[in-house]
């Protein structure tokens, strides 16, 4: 490594810099461009297409100031062929009128288009050029910029980098040999100053071996990173939760026997619980799948062999649910349950923590009113996590944290999901974890009928509406907005219940929504649990969580503005029980191709972890798993779909590694993660 250490800090360590995530020579370098441009050559005028971009020369004719349509700088400039063609500016500054004074030599890049008097580049990149100056021999990098910091300044720090900082391997040579790869350093260097020749299109598309390379290396340090949690878990100790006849007890309370999926769920649980190292497991599956009865029997264990066991949920109402249902589950094994939340009043906040404090409660089921400090756990063994990915990464740390401190060792952990993350995803983001996955409804489930209709058919749909609740069945009504909004011409709930209210009259109709006060929801929720109320109009609080087996159609308004897990989770409210059961996405025209997508891949399956692979292909990883909010690392070069077979490579890359080459490991971390390896774990 020579003319910088490895953690200097580019242009002396700069706030710009710094807010572009980039504090040490190693970043500058990993901060790649996000597209290239040509400027090795020149287009004459007559060349010209609208809709292209090209580059174009040739010296000022004439400069003016226009006044209207609005005000704006147009410089006329002639090639040396005596094309012409208009530079227009709408943001200028009187300086320019200098610059581009007449007879002037401009280079200009930009998009053509076909104006009123001709061809026309509007707001180019342009710059005063000596006649014959030579045109560039390799294409333009253009890197993400912040404020402060032009592309000018970005180019200058990355080839002053590139000059003086060395980029020792890290990856065994013979894995490199074997997947046809390029050195690190060498990638970089073209990356960064793309050689003549090389596509354009294969550079964006990231499929040259230098981007093969860059995506390999950050697949590699994600597995490590997580695979080494994974080990650095496994030599802490934990509680032996072995003993099942609370269990046993539980099984025989159910008045339904688990299906096979559970079973075998369980049993994996029920194994890890049994061991003295602390479990870090995900179950997931599908929308009614019956996740919840296998987390009581997760706590049922924990309970049995004398430990405690806390449940977390994202929301109140869905920590409101899981209490509601676990309570008497709880209460059949002679356990006892405490429910804790926000929204309580000060004195029952303080008996709740008190008895979890004391140990006289058995489970804690709440919201992230759990993670407080005031919060303390006599005996915990076991912390559930619902929805794990909806949890910022500071909550989960807080989380880790308490589990840390409880009883001198650390309790096990059971996350669950309701959305199934396809094979791919969970191979290169859940590597610290073990997966248990629920593939199959318990028996009774009715498949859902999904209907796609305009908006322009509102009144029909509430014409069904009104013909399920005369029959004696529920219907949900879910609407994107609470109140109006001026940048959505949306209805909102509100409105919507106002008017069904009228509309329906004597059907009986609800309105639930995030911003009412706890009692007040919870009491609407309970009035529609028990069949007071025919329509319940909501937002998405009611996206997980919520089961009335008599509620067997779903209206979704402006289903186009929700994405496919939510519409796939409010389409498993219904179905629950025996009657035929519809869910109605409403949608309003025009769409967009990626909302025609969603509702035709909702209209096709009601596979979950179809549903999954396909929001993947549209959304991404990031947001997918909740990772821009989570903390989870966002894989900045790398598509988990399109680079499958080097996930895999990484994976067995990374055991090697950690076997073999522990110095390796720790340079490889340090260079890719720099100290933010805590938050991959969370």
């Amino acid at each position: 490594m020579t003319g910088s250490a490895p953690g200097a800090s580019p242009a002396g360590g700069s706030a710009p810099f710094a807010k572009l995530g980039i504090r040490r020579e190693q970043d500058l370098l990993l901060h790649l461009p996000i597209r290239y441009e040509d400027e090795t050559r020149i287009t004459p005028v007559a060349r010209l297409r609208p809709g292209e971009v090209a580059q174009v020369e040739g010296r000022v004719v004439r400069t003016e100031v226009v006044p209207r349509p609005r005000r704006m700088l147009v410089v006329e400039l002639r090639d040396d062929a005596g094309g012409r063609v208009d530079l227009r500016f709408f943001n200028f500054w009187g300086s320019q009128l200098k610059q581009f004074a007449s007879g002037r030599r401009v280079r200009a890049h930009g998009e053509v288009r076909g104006g009123l008097f001709g061809l026309e580049l509007v707001h180019p990149r342009w710059r005063l050029v000596d006649d014959d100056e030579p045109l560039p021999d390799r294409l333009t990098p253009v890197y993400s910029t912040v404020s402060g910091i032009g592309q000018a300044k970005i180019r200058a720090a990355v080839l002053a980098a590139l000059r003086r900082f060395d980029w020792p391997e890290t990856v065994p040579a013979a894995v490199v040999r074997r997947l046809g790869l390029p050195p690190m350093a060498e990638a970089l260097r073209a990356l960064h100053q793309p050689r003549p020749g090389v596509s354009l299109a294969a550079l964006h598309e990231r499929e040259t071996p230098e981007w093969r390379r860059v995506i390999f290396d950050e697949l590699l340090a994600q597995q490590l990173s997580l695979k080494r949690a994974r080990a650095a878990r496994a030599s802490l100790a934990a509680p032996a939760l072995g003993e099942r006849a609370a269990v046993d007890r539980l099984l025989a309370a159910l008045p339904f026997r688990l299906t096979r999926a559970q079973r075998r769920a369980w049993d994996e649980i029920s194994g890890d619980l049994a061991r003295a190292q602390p479990m870090n497991r995900l179950l997931q599956g599908d929308v009614g799948s019956g996740k919840t009865v296998v987390a009581a029997l997760a706590a049922a264990q924990a309970i049995g062999s004398g430990w405690q066991a806390a449940m977390m949920a994202p929301t109140e109402l869905l920590a409101e649910q899981h209490m509601r249902k676990l309570a008497p589950w709880m209460e059949a094994i002679g356990a006892r349950t405490a429910w804790l939340s926000g929204s309580l009043r000060e004195s029952e906040k303080k008996a709740a923590r008190a008895a979890a404090a004391g140990g006289d409660v058995d489970l804690l089921v709440g919201t992230h009113a759990l993670i407080e400090e005031t919060v303390g756990f006599a005996r915990l063994g076991l912390a559930i996590v619902d929805e794990q990915h909806r949890f910022g990464v500071a909550q989960r740390l807080a989380l880790r944290a308490k589990l840390e401190a409880a009883a001198g060792a650390l309790p096990h952990q059971l996350m669950m999901s309701a959305t199934p993350i396809p094979r791919t995803l969970a191979m290169s983001y859940y590597a610290d974890l073990d997966v248990s996955v629920i593939d199959e409804l318990p028996p009774g489930r009715t498949p859902v009928v999904t209907r796609l209709v305009s908006e322009a058919r509102r009144d029909e749909v509430i014409e069904r509406l009104r013909g399920a609740a005369l029959a004696g069945r529920q219907v949900y009504w879910v609407c994107p907005l609470i109140e109006e909004s001026e940048a959505l011409d949306l209805q909102t709930a509100i409105e919507t219940f106002e008017t069904l209210r009228a509309e329906l009259a004597p059907i009986r109709v609800g309105l639930v929504h995030g911003r009412q006060p706890a009692a007040e929801k919870q009491a609407t929720m309970d009035a529609f649990v028990r069949g007071e109320l025919q329509v319940l109009v909501a937002t998405t609080v009611i996206e997980v969580g919520v089961d009335v087996p008599n509620a067997s159609l779903m209206i979704i308004e402006h289903a186009e503005r929700f994405g496919l897990a939510q519409l796939h989770q409010l389409r498993g409210r219904v179905g629950r029980g025996s009657a035929d059961s519809y869910c109605v996405l409403m949608y309003r025209g025009p769409l967009s191709e990626t909302a025609r997508e969603r509702l035709k891949t909702m209209y096709e399956t009601s596979d979950g972890f179809e549903i999954a692979h396909r929001d993947l292909l549209q959304r991404g990883p990031g947001e997918l798993l909740g990772a821009r909010q989570s903390g989870q690392m966002l894989l900045r070069f790398a598509d988990l779909e399109r680079d499958s077979e080097l996930v895999a490579a990484a994976r067995e890359t990374a055991d090697a590694m950690l076997a073999s080459d522990p110095d390796a490991v720790d340079a490889h971390l340090e260079r890719w993660l720099g100290g933010r390896e805590e938050f991959l774990k969370a």
